[in-house]
């Protein structure tokens, strides 16, 4: 007699049919196990809206954490309750939501951004100079196929961004050279590959059935692949997978580590700087809005607050008093 599938492969399943990313698949099935094994490995079918409050409630208050983080819990419970275990909860949505901080993004000016970038070489640092001269995302550069790289217009597609949306961004001409090169040696790799009897990479589920030849096409190919066979944690298969966000993100730190910038620098930090350059230059919101494939103009408008000189363009009345009235690395009188 086969055994029902376990609770997490029952999460995992329904995630996948939603097309939903592999981080959140991973973010959810770790919040449902953190939830079953705080309350002594109980079915979350025996527990209630008690439980699922005290649980964020630890999160919040013992845990520290942020209030998108317990948001993300909430979230994770929310769909194993609605779409795993089917059960019609309607509690659950008056379970309290945390108020999510609202921070300013970290931007860099341009010369730092320049000295963040020269610090970097290799694949590494051709990834960031992408993320800065496009304002891609970082999952966004490293799902970069061949295909997508048009370099007669100068422009790249970005598929199934965030919300599964599709959009265009600008290629720096600055770039068209080091890619081509990059791309030649990607594709040497690739066809090493192809005489082995491998170079399959993974397709979007839907083209997959459709055009399953098309795994082993140049096109379809990613652009910064890892130098490293792995398995598919979904399939199984072994492929060559793209590089991992890991190593792109400690490059950068590093990076930043010996610029001697003093500001906390991601990958991240790269597109909010884009955004920002592009309105300090005076291009159009709207336009600004497009390339970031934000849905909603408001999102883009937080990148304005570095347009203002200071504290919104007003001027101190320190300043006011001149630089003479002032008793700055003066000796103390006696």
């Amino acid at each position: 007699m086969l055994r029902p599938p376990r609770l997490l492969d029952q999460l995992r399943s329904e995630i996948r049919v939603r097309h939903l990313s592999l981080s959140t698949e991973e973010a959810y099935a770790e919040w449902v196990r953190r939830f079953i094994l705080f309350h002594g490995k109980r079915h979350p079918r025996d527990m209630g809206v008690r439980e699922v409050e005290a649980f964020l409630s630890h999160l919040a208050v013992a845990r520290k954490v942020s209030g998108s983080t317990q948001n993300q819990a909430k979230s994770a419970l929310l769909f194993l309750y609605r779409h795993v275990l089917k059960v019609a909860l309607p509690w659950l949505e008056e379970v309290v939501q945390a108020k999510a901080a609202r921070r300013l993004p970290v931007v860099l000016t341009t010369r730092e951004v320049g000295v963040l970038l020269e610090a970097m070489d290799g694949t590494t640092g051709l990834v960031a100079q992408l993320l800065y001269g496009t304002g891609m995302r970082l999952m966004e550069g490293l799902r970069l196929r061949v295909k997508d790289i048009d370099f007669d217009i100068r422009e790249i597609t970005v598929r199934q961004g965030k919300g599964d949306k599709d959009r265009v961004t600008m290629l720096p001409e600055v770039l068209v050279g080091p890619l081509r090169a990059h791309l030649d040696v990607v594709r040497a790799l690739h066809q090493a590959d192809l005489a082995e009897g491998r170079g399959e990479v993974l397709l979007p589920d839907a083209y997959a059935r459709k055009a399953p030849q098309a795994a082993r096409s140049w096109g379809w190919q990613w652009v910064f692949p890892s130098r490293l066979l792995s398995e598919d944690p979904r399939g199984g298969q072994i492929r060559r997978h793209h590089l991992q966000p890991e190593s792109i993100q400690k490059a950068v730190r590093l990076a930043a580590r010996r610029a001697e910038l003093a500001k906390p620098v991601t990958p991240h930090t790269l597109r909010h700087s884009f955004a920002t350059h592009l309105l300090q230059a005076g291009h159009d919101i709207r336009t600004v809005q497009e390339l970031l494939g934000h849905q909603d103009v408001e999102t883009t408008m937080i990148y304005t607050h570095v347009l203002n000189r200071g504290g919104h363009g007003v001027p101190s009345p320190l300043d006011g008093v001149g630089a003479k009235g002032l008793n700055l690395g003066r000796p103390r009188r006696s």
